[in-house]
């Protein structure tokens, strides 16, 4: 089976339970519901905001809720998507990007922060927000937080401030695997944990063997994840390009 169709990541989700993992949204964890084994589900809605709408429908009718982060790029700022995704009983937060977006420029930048939060807002009552890793950009646009404090929006939460990740394994699949740390300029945490897979049916596995630690975050792009032949070829092509060129940034970067 094709790994990264929607095809598997169903398989996926339906393992994870199997396994008695309970799903929670970031805001739910941040308001302190979430205990025993769980999973908080994230995605990141960097592109194609139809296929976030998909994972979406999948979720709902596993009984799974999660957290979709949403830019405001044309590419991911899909009113009616949005709106459809928080019918369905999911959470809504700001991918944040205002750094990068306004070329460093912290008053403009928070100036930008606020009126797309309010915009988010019309949608769903956002309380928690998540860094767009702009790799192209030379700015981390979570230096906005060093001039200025979130939760002085009313924002409860953010992963990469608000998650001790010695204690909650992170899985995304950034670079188009499970383990490609390598091509991430910043979608990357410091952790103590020293498991590593790479593909989704080895996460299976290890939930099936009952390896995966009890505490996880699951970041996922919805972009990479179709069951269109020619899409999720596309998506393999354009992804082995962005690996290259993202691999040689965090090598001249450091």
């Amino acid at each position: 089976m094709r790994d990264f169709t929607l095809t598997i990541y169903k398989k996926l989700l339906e393992s994870l339970l199997r396994q008695e993992y309970s799903f929670y949204t970031f805001q739910e964890y941040c308001e302190g519901k979430a205990t025993s084994k769980y999973i908080i589900l994230r995605h990141d809605v960097d592109l194609k905001a139809a296929l976030a709408n998909e994972t979406a429908k999948i979720e709902s009718e596993l009984g799974i809720r999660a957290s979709y982060y949403f830019r405001v790029v044309s590419q991911s700022n899909k009113p009616d998507i949005i709106q459809n995704i928080v019918s369905l009983g999911h959470e809504i937060g700001y991918h944040y990007e205002d750094l990068s977006i306004t070329q460093g420029n912290i008053n403009e930048a928070i100036k930008h922060f606020e009126r797309q939060l309010d915009y988010f807002r019309r949608f769903y009552p956002v309380v928690t927000i998540c860094m767009h890793g702009s790799p192209a950009s030379s700015y981390d646009n979570r230096d906005l937080w060093k001039s200025y404090n979130y939760h002085d929006f009313g924002i409860i939460g953010e992963p990469y401030f608000d998650m001790n990740f010695n204690e909650i394994f992170y899985l995304t699949d950034t670079g188009r695997c499970w383990d490609g740390a390598k091509y991430s300029v910043r979608d990357k945490v410091k952790s103590d944990f020293r498991q590593s897979f790479h593909s989704t049916r080895d996460v299976m596995v290890a939930a099936e063997n009952g390896t995966l630690p009890d505490k996880i975050m699951i970041t996922t792009h919805p972009q990479r994840w179709t069951n269109s032949p020619f899409a999720w070829l596309a998506e393999f092509l354009v992804q082995n390009l962005k690996n290259m060129i993202k691999q040689f940034i965090v090598i001249f970067r450091t």
